[in-house]
């Protein structure tokens, strides 16, 4: 099968095309021959060598831990879901690849509803979502900070949020996106130095709870704005609780987890919103999109 691996760490020209091996599924797993890959700044961390992923991978590396596709294989004992299925589904890595080989506890069944590109991008965020809020508390009546709110992680934490009754969602991102936010629901306010004043300018009673998804300057910010540590939560910067006593997120993915968010989808509670659509061979130039940082929607590759 064609795939496309990490070869050394650099840039993403560092991402080189390669034949592998068809993968055969063992007991309890099944393979999907795969039609979108959902990309991931974590992604691009990954290809870079930043810590602590450096020290915990070996290179050649297949990336990807989100995709959609076809179960067209089970292993032995499987029960299912039964070959000819649409799947959505999860990995740790594997993804930018013409098949994947997961457990079957890692897909669930991708309705019509929801096209193929859409779906290879849910997984993580929406999974992440529904785990940082959980992480936070966040409930009926809460004010809720959400830092890179325009990005896919932070719409999708906006949109929940509000749905699970959070009172009021302030969203920081460029004034570009400040009309997304709005449309949203969240208030917006601009990143930078006086993001910390314009949010007590909108809320000043307080805000109960934040997350961040920047650096660890803009979470000290976030720190500063909820004054609780315990109720603010970074995705970037996975030794924070350890420094700064913050949330962590507790527990991992599942099926039952997906396959809630994929419900919310069906219903018109969820969206997904599609930034680049681009054919697996140009996994650098989606890169290249992941490493500007600007931009909001899910950059998508189709083997």
């Amino acid at each position: 099968m064609h795939a496309v691996a990490i070869t050394r760490f650099g840039d993403p020209e560092v991402l080189t095309p390669v034949d592998l091996p068809l993968p055969e599924p063992g007991p309890g797993q099944v393979r999907v021959r795969v039609a979108a890959v959902g990309t991931l700044p974590l992604d691009a961390r990954i290809r870079r060598g930043e810590l602590p992923w450096r020290d915990r991978i070996d290179l050649p590396l297949v990336p990807g831990n989100q995709f959609a596709g076809t179960v067209d294989a089970l292993g032995e004992g499987t029960a299912g879901p039964a070959a000819g299925t649409p799947v959505l589904g999860f990995s740790t890595f594997g993804a930018y690849a013409e098949h994947i080989v997961v457990g079957a506890d890692q897909v669930v069944p991708r309705p019509d509803a929801l096209p193929e590109a859409e779906a290879a991008a849910l997984p993580a965020r929406g999974q992440g979502a529904v785990m940082v809020l959980e992480a936070l508390g966040v409930g009926p009546g809460d004010t809720l900070f959400v830092n890179s709110a325009a990005g896919g992680l932070g719409s999708a934490i906006v949109r929940l949020a509000l749905l699970r009754g959070a009172d009021r969602v302030i969203g920081a991102a460029s004034e570009r996106h400040h009309g997304h936010l709005r449309a949203l629901g969240a208030v917006p306010v601009t990143y930078g130095d006086t993001m910390v004043e314009q949010v007590r300018a909108v809320a000043p009673d307080g805000v109960d709870a934040g997350y961040d998804a920047r650096d660890d300057a803009s979470l000290r910010q976030v720190l500063e704005i909820v004054g609780a540590p315990e109720r603010v939560l970074s995705m970037v910067s996975p030794d924070a609780p350890a420094r700064f006593g913050t949330a962590a997120v507790d527990g991992v993915r599942s099926a039952e987890r997906l396959a809630s968010v994929v419900g919310l989808y069906e219903r018109g509670e969820y969206a997904v919103e599609l930034r680049e659509v681009l054919p697996l061979a140009e996994a650098a130039r989606a890169h290249r999109i992941l490493d500007s940082g600007h931009g909001r929607g899910a950059v998508v590759l189709t083997p």
